[in-house]
């Protein structure tokens, strides 16, 4: 049965927060970074940067549930927690599998996974500043949606319904749009899109 959650910032939930994965899975949490406890060691995967055509492939519904899920999401926070950021799709790492993971709290204590999130209901619309792991050192205003209400899978397979506004709502939907291999400066105006891509395309050239 569907597990029904309403979240307005991002707290410990029995279906959708990481937490009880972790104790299940025999990992532990270190110094706000996830870490294996037995036996397997956590990797930082390499992030892909704009505008490396990997990041516009579209990502591939998740179908086993299983220890190499388990993997890719405990390397996936690691990844993020390293960066740092608060989101991150597993396109970004290339990886084109259906995985998001988030966490928007200030002391990194409340990671959270999504497997095969959609988006079902939207309402309202807000404007803020985003940034990406994949466009570094580039921030721009943005419109999305204000509230959002995502269904998807945890790491079990089991399904979850959440509720979401804020910072939260905008963190969800910009990883989702990494599934659809869109990025957040598609919504700027062709002339920024153009500005950043050479910014990024000329920083890539010279850090060879």
């Amino acid at each position: 049965m569907e597990e029904e959650i309403e979240l307005h910032i991002l707290v410990a939930s029995q279906s959708q927060n990481i937490a009880e994965f972790l104790t299940t899975q025999k990992f532990s949490r270190t110094s706000s970074v996830l870490s294996w406890d037995h036996p397997q060691i956590m990797a930082i995967l390499e992030i892909l940067h704009h505008p490396d055509p990997r990041l516009r492939k579209k990502a591939a519904p998740v179908n086993a549930f299983d220890d190499n899920l388990a993997e890719l999401v405990a390397d996936m926070f690691e990844t993020m927690y390293a960066a740092p950021g608060i989101g991150l799709a597993a396109t970004q790492v290339d990886v084109h599998k259906r995985v998001i993971v988030i966490d928007v709290s200030r002391d990194k204590s409340a990671p959270s996974a999504f497997v095969n999130p959609v988006i079902v209901a939207t309402s309202g619309d807000e404007e803020m500043e985003e940034g990406c792991l994949s466009v570094p050192d580039v921030y721009e205003i943005v419109r999305r949606a204000e509230s959002i209400r995502v269904e998807a899978q945890n790491v079990g397979g089991e399904s979850f319904s959440l509720a979401a506004t804020g910072i939260l709502a905008v963190c969800i939907q910009h990883e989702i749009d990494h599934l659809e291999g869109k990025l957040f400066v598609d919504y700027l105006s062709q002339m920024k899109q153009t500005r950043i891509r050479r910014k990024l395309t000329k920083k890539h050239r010279l850090a060879r």
